[in-house]
């Protein structure tokens, strides 16, 4: 079954998510570094730039995978939480901690649509790559702002889904030419990487991430437009 339909209901994507993490977390570091041509840090980075945590505020970094955000907001003195779907990506980020003697958080396994923590509990909220991911776009960005404390910060780091149909054409093909090659080589199945332009077509793109999130009782949203517009970083203030 092609991967856009094993991804067509919430229920399917849940299912296929949870599988694909689970199989790609050891090479996720090497995927994420690759497909952004080497740029994946710095664009990291400059998410937690713009955030700016304070030292002694509270922070949960989303999808966190091996931890990068989470690590970054650490280092300037926040008190995070990294969580993230799959153990395996929570295992390596413990690693990770333990190799670079990183500061201290928490790493936890969870849910982006059950956080598993009382509402108004944290200054800030990061992901990156965590929206596309979820089933529910909705239901995610009501459960950040559920735990996020009013003027609290969310942030998020994404694959764009470029409005000129010409671009995006061209950049869809080209994530699954590559994808598909990347998959084949390292798990034997060309599908593996093929989901990334899968998700970027069911998305609504930056601009409708935007306007959910001022629907959802956020303000200030706006987005920065990173890679020509092929990715973006959201930023968003609670009401």
């Amino acid at each position: 079954m092609p991967v856009a339909d094993r991804i067509a209901t919430p229920q399917g994507k849940r299912r296929y998510v949870r599988a694909l993490f689970a199989t790609i977390a050891d090479r996720y570091d090497f995927i994420t570094v690759f497909l952004s041509y080497g740029q994946d840090r710095r664009w990291k980075q400059r998410l937690v730039a713009i955030a700016a945590p304070s030292a002694g505020s509270r922070a949960l970094d989303l999808a966190t995978g091996t931890g990068d955000i989470a690590f970054a907001c650490a280092e300037r003195g926040a008190r995070v939480v990294g969580l993230d779907i799959t153990a395996r990506m929570i295992e390596l980020a413990r690693e990770k901690q333990r190799q670079r003697r990183a500061p201290s958080l928490q790493l936890v396994v969870g849910d982006m649509l059950a956080l598993p923590f009382p509402s108004a509990s944290f200054d800030l909220v990061t992901t990156g790559y965590g929206l596309r991911n979820v089933p529910d776009l909705a239901q995610a960005i009501e459960e950040i702002r559920r735990v996020l404390k009013p003027g609290g910060q969310m942030l998020s780091l994404d694959f764009n889904r470029p409005p000129n149909a010409i671009v995006r054409g061209v950049y869809l093909a080209y994530l699954t030419i590559v994808g598909g090659a990347i998959g084949w080589l390292l798990h034997r199945d060309a599908d593996t990487y093929r989901y990334i332009p899968a998700s970027i077509r069911q998305y609504p793109g930056a601009h409708g991430v935007a306007g959910l999130m001022r629907e959802r009782g956020f303000s200030r949203t706006q987005y920065h437009r990173v890679l020509g517009g092929l990715m973006a970083i959201h930023h968003a203030v609670r009401d």
